[in-house]
């Protein structure tokens, strides 16, 4: 008899409570082999979502399981490691004069702007990282001189010396011109079949950056899942327009999807 796989996470009615409720209630489970995109308009809780997934806010109610293991049994300091994060916060914090080099091997341990003595053995694991991640030319580029999508590309390179299990990608796309865009969803398309033991979950308000490889949508509202399944499942008319509270049209093609904004009025179903 096959047994049910292990999720990679799982939330049973999570809350984040301070002044107000930020997160409420939230149930969610991600298995093995899924991708994620994690979608709402801007103040739905995206943000505090990750930030309670990684544990550097705390929840006030409900259960939290990452990769098999409860949040308060387990060090969630050493779960960290395995879970890797590239925002454009970091783009900042990054030397101008840093190689992308030395950024990958910084993700070892998970510090910035290396400084000290580098192993010649994380020297060969981030030039074969490079190459996995189409970037071996840029070895010795600093990182003030790389373009937009080459420091995410870089970020995620540096993400993965630390051979993560998940990778979350808070809005990746933020900055890049349509064609800059296309061009790093195909490589996060590639990047995907590469890597089959990583789960990748994607944050962003925008459907249209919800790629072929993306396999289910978390929904979010006003703190709330509004909805959360398949893309078949999510990606709705009827179901964005509460969510972005304005009637919007989707429409599909080549397996992605468009949303066209045709009143900017409350919509209410």
């Amino acid at each position: 008899m096959k047994k049910n796989p292990i999720p990679v996470l799982e939330f049973k009615g999570l809350s984040l409570q301070r002044e107000i409720l930020i997160l409420d209630s939230i149930d969610w489970r991600v298995l093995p082999g899924e991708h994620w995109a994690i979608l709402g308009p801007n103040g739905s809780g995206k943000t505090s979502l990750l930030n309670v997934l990684t544990a550097y806010v705390t929840p006030s109610r409900g259960e939290m399981m990452v990769l098999g293991k409860r949040y308060g049994a387990y060090d969630w300091r050493e779960l960290r490691k395995k879970i890797g994060i590239v925002s454009s916060s970091l783009r900042a914090l990054l030397r101008f004069d840093e190689p992308a080099l030395n950024a990958v091997i910084s993700g070892k341990e998970a510090i910035l702007n290396h400084w000290g003595e580098i192993l010649e053995e994380d020297r060969e694991v981030a030039r074969k990282i490079l190459k996995e991640i189409e970037c071996s030319d840029l070895a010795e580029r600093p990182w003030g001189y790389l373009s937009q999508g080459e420091q995410q590309r870089i970020l995620i390179g540096r993400a993965l010396m630390a051979k993560p299990k998940i990778l979350i990608l808070d809005e990746p796309c933020a900055g890049l011109d349509m064609v800059a865009r296309e061009t790093f969803l195909e490589f996060l398309q590639r990047l995907t079949r590469k890597n089959k033991d990583l789960t990748l979950l994607l944050v962003t308000h925008h459907v249209e950056e919800i790629a072929s490889f993306i396999s289910h949508v978390l929904l979010l509202k006003s703190g709330k899942a509004l909805a959360s399944g398949t893309k078949a499942e999510v990606l709705i008319s009827k179901i964005l327009s509460q969510a972005f509270d304005a009637k919007l049209k989707l429409s599909k093609q080549s397996g992605r999807f468009h949303s066209t904004v045709s009143s900017r009025k409350s919509f209410t179903v």
